[in-house]
């Protein structure tokens, strides 16, 4: 039998609509989400939280004469030059109004260090900088993780890349995630299932959880043949 965890990405003012760095239709998950983690199936509900410096690195405001969106070598490789966004403690950085973070166990915080982006809930940008989450799972004996949140293309892929490398089955909720770069959602979901990621929609999440079914159903097509699934739950 499985031990479950839901993670949520990223679910931030400064990442929906309005926000410093708004992912287009980031509020359409809000609903989904909030859903999700009512569930009564996760041995854990994870929320994170970008939580920078007003100086951290990656802001283009960092760099002078640099502007958002250009990309600038630094020590651990190329890092992406964003606009001020989820300042710790600011309204941006806070979840969006009216959001219940009751059913989460942990809210974990991350690129709190001014010298290193951090968009997985794994690793920091430098690929060796832990960020405790792996720990916290398996101290839980929790082996298989569902992802969902912002952006899909940022924080969600590289949050559930990590988790595989880490030994966790992985499942995708793509239509509680919302990516940046709007339209290649099918070939950002392809590169993680190639890496092993299974797909599941919200419903079959919830409909699993409702009628305690046996399997998991197997990952939908989206490109090559479908996976069969790894774990049994009662």
């Amino acid at each position: 039998m499985c031990q479950d965890a839901l993670l949520v990405i990223d679910l931030q003012n400064d990442f929906l609509p309005g926000g410093a760095l708004a992912v287009p239709g980031g509020d359409r998950v809000i609903e989904p989400i909030r859903d999700l983690m009512t569930l009564p199936n996760w041995r854990a509900v994870v929320l994170t939280q970008d939580w920078h410096p007003a100086d951290h690195v990656s802001f283009a405001s960092s760099h002078p004469g640099r502007k958002p969106f250009e990309s600038i070598a630094l020590s651990y490789g190329r890092q992406t030059l964003w606009p001020d966004h989820c300042v710790a403690g600011s309204e941006g950085a806070a979840f969006p109004p009216d959001f219940d973070t009751s059913p989460a166990r942990l809210i974990l915080r991350k690129g709190m260090n001014a010298a290193l982006d951090s968009y997985s809930a794994f690793i920091e940008a430098d690929g060796k900088t832990p960020t405790g989450l792996d720990g916290f799972l398996k101290n839980l004996n929790i082996d298989r993780v569902f992802v969902c949140g912002l952006a899909l293309d940022y924080c969600v892929k590289f949050g559930v890349l990590d988790a595989l490398h880490a030994g966790f089955e992985t499942i995708v909720i793509p239509d509680a995630c919302a990516a940046i770069a709007v339209g290649q959602e099918t070939d950002i979901l392809n590169e993680m299932r190639t890496k092993g990621a299974r797909i599941m929609t919200a419903s079959e999440v919830a409909a699993r959880a409702a009628h305690k079914t046996q399997h998991l159903p197997s990952n939908r097509r989206i490109n090559g043949q479908d996976a069969l699934p790894k774990c049994t739950v009662e």
